[in-house]
């Protein structure tokens, strides 16, 4: 925050007169190195918004997107997110796969410390994976880790994992996101003392107000991080965020694309595609909504672009399954108009359905982003339009949590999901017997073709099979697929090292003021 150069004018008054006249009265070439000094300090640090505090500051535990943005400068995996959601080098500087695809060896990188100047071992990366299975935990952290059968410690810089059976999205699941590789001798404290090996270590938590991120003097990419602090203000009012912003007290944040027309002129502006899926969800175990024709008239009749231009004021991109173009040849292309709207399509496949006079239902949706009112309330008036009466419900985030994802409790809700590395993780909540199918879509056809997928070793047949997973999810029409969302950064022009990946990452190491 600015601090008040002011504060304390009514006290010492002739005081402070005398020591402006003695400062211009001292040596020139002084002065102005004091001042380039103290404007050096001053841009080695960053101010950012946060919107609210972390779900877990353990990275094993952490679901929260906003969490992820910003722990991921915390906490490394043996390998790393780049740009183009490839993946290269990092704890490990080197692995090896076996011809049968069950068995990985990881080489580890010997310059590597944890935060509390620990060197990383072999051991500590297998207590992080084993702790991920549940085999050094009460439960398993993580479902991705179920396949693993055994990991060893070969030596102290060599870790071997055996995988029960193949698994071609494997590597995508041991970056920061998903397998921070944690100290073995933090056991019991990594929610309260986290450590990690990242650019940047946490200094201080205040819930509700700020967390503190300090440069790891001893991290292993040599010259990095250039900044020596990064302090995430927690702001939940987007009114008091975006005055913050204005008065130089943010120097990045996250910004509504309506709101660019008040600042394009003062900060830098980029746009990331954010690699999610906007939806309305229809819960597949409930009527009328086990119909494929009355989810498919739901479809017809939700404007998709009118969608858009209420809630993401058209930053966004056009979907017609459940991924982003930014998943590269991953996406299937050409299903973003198959359902545009057409009302008396809609009503047709009512009637076929046995509701020629409509029914009545709700959407249920979370109080923390305006975005879902906005989608929920476009929807509602679309669907009225053929018949169908909405009711909206709003509630907090940490109840609808509780009742629509893990208690599958609603007839319609509005949400995104959030991007992933692997196609696999993003398509595999629609897998029959997943936990998170909260959806509950079911489709024996889609489950074998991801099965297959997951097996497969070759990328471009890879690529055919989760193209061939979309299509089925829009014949079947499982959700309302609306869009790709885009944030909009505003920053500091003065800033420049930003950078951009398909996952929820704010990656901090090369950032800098000019």
């Amino acid at each position: 925050m600015k601090r008040n150069a002011i504060k304390n004018a009514k006290r010492v008054l002739f005081l402070s007169a005398m020591i402006i006249v003695l400062a211009a009265c001292s040596d020139s070439d002084e002065a102005g190195t004091t001042e380039e000094d103290a404007s050096s300090e001053e841009k080695d640090s960053i101010h950012l918004r946060m919107t609210e505090d972390p779900d877990f500051l353990d990275p094993h535990m952490m679901e929260a997107s906003l969490t992820e943005q910003m722990l991921l400068n915390v906490f490394e995996g043996l390998l790393s997110p780049e740009e183009d959601g490839s993946l290269a080098p990092a704890i490990a500087e080197d692995y090896e796969e076996s011809d049968d695809g069950l068995t990985y060896t990881f080489d580890l990188r010997e310059d590597v410390t944890f935060h509390n100047g620990a060197p990383v071992t072999a051991e500590d990366v297998e207590y992080s994976i084993e702790r991920l299975t549940g085999e050094k935990s009460e439960d398993a952290k993580s479902e991705n880790f179920d396949i693993v059968e055994d990991v060893e410690a070969e030596d102290e810089h060599t870790v071997v994992i055996t995988l029960e059976k193949p698994n071609s999205a494997f590597l995508s699941y041991l970056t920061g996101k998903d397998a921070a590789i944690i100290p073995e001798s933090n056991d019991g404290k990594h929610n309260d003392d986290p450590i990690g090996t990242g650019p940047f270590q946490l200094e201080e938590y205040n819930p509700g107000a700020e967390i503190v991120l300090e440069k790891n003097e001893e991290y292993w990419k040599e010259d990095l991080p250039y900044l020596s602090k990064a302090t995430f203000d927690i702001q939940e009012d987007d009114e008091a965020a975006f005055a913050s912003m204005q008065a130089g007290e943010i120097d990045v944040m996250q910004i509504p694309g309506h709101r660019i027309p008040e600042i394009e002129d003062e900060f830098e502006l980029e746009y990331q595609d954010n690699n999610s899926t906007v939806l309305i969800g229809m819960n597949e175990d409930r009527e009328p909504f086990d119909d494929k024709k009355v989810r498919q008239a739901v479809n017809y009749a939700v404007n998709k672009d009118d969608v858009i231009d209420a809630a993401y004021s058209d930053y966004a991109t056009r979907i017609g399954s459940n991924m982003s173009p930014a998943m590269g040849d991953a996406y299937k292309e050409g299903l973003e108009h198959v359902y545009d709207q057409d009302l008396e399509k809609a009503k047709e496949l009512l009637e076929e359905a046995g509701y020629p006079d409509g029914f009545e239902t709700s959407i249920t949706i979370s109080s923390h982003t305006d975005n879902y009112s906005d989608i929920a309330q476009v929807a509602a008036e679309n669907l009225a339009e053929i018949g169908v009466d909405v009711d909206i419900d709003v509630m907090e985030w940490g109840v609808w949590l509780d009742d629509v994802y893990e208690g599958r409790d609603y007839d319609m809700t509005a949400i995104d999901f959030t991007g992933k590395l692997s196609p696999y993780d993003i398509l595999s909540r629609y897998i029959s017997d997943e936990e998170n199918n909260f959806m509950n879509f079911e489709n024996e056809e889609y489950d074998a073709v991801l099965e297959d997928a997951l097996a497969e070793d070759d990328e471009e047949k890879q690529n055919e099979l989760y193209q061939d997973a979309q299509q089925i999810l829009s014949d079947e029409a499982a959700a309302v697929y609306i869009g790709d969302y885009q944030f909009v950064w505003a920053m500091d022009p003065s800033l420049k090292g930003f950078k951009k990946y398909p996952i929820f990452f704010l990656d901090l190491s090369e950032i800098e003021f000019e």
